[in-house]
């Protein structure tokens, strides 16, 4: 299956409140259950998944920085830095890391400001509106994407 590959999965702020914080539209998996669903795929695709989550933007642009000689590729739901952050965006680009967006909602059915993405243009491809399922799918379609170009 050739060389066992390193994800990098970044959640942004309010992403460990997952389960508890609007249910209705985030539903009601926590961000453990998130990381064991990862984990699993990651098995299944013989690859690895290092999770992490944090509400501070310096923080994430630093775990993405410090990817770029470790890491394969990044899997990033920046929540509201989405919409806001030109440094994650920067950081993104800099490193050339494969990335993929993930959004739990549509995040183009929802209001007009959560429509507009800064990191989306940096990123290999985005998956939204699949509820936390989309995490899943974003391993796979990164894993693939490594592959088909190794």
């Amino acid at each position: 299956m050739g060389k066992s590959l390193n994800i990098l999965v970044l959640n942004g702020p309010n992403l460990g409140l997952l389960g508890r914080r609007s249910p209705e539209i985030y539903g009601r998996r926590s961000l453990a259950d998130v990381e064991a669903m990862l984990r699993q795929a990651a098995v299944e695709l013989d690859c690895t998944v290092d999770c992490r989550q944090s509400d501070v933007e310096g923080e994430l642009v630093g775990w993405i920085g410090a990817a770029m000689a470790v890491r394969d590729g990044l899997i990033l739901n920046a929540g509201a830095y989405t919409h806001t952050s030109i440094a994650l965006r920067d950081a993104i680009a800099g490193t050339g890391l494969p990335a993929v967006e993930v959004h739990i909602s549509n995040i183009h059915a929802r209001e007009e400001f959560r429509r507009v993405s800064m990191t989306a243009p940096v990123c290999i491809g985005q998956i939204c509106g699949f509820g936390v399922d989309g995490y899943a799918l974003a391993l796979r379609a990164l894993v693939g994407w490594l592959r088909s170009r190794a």
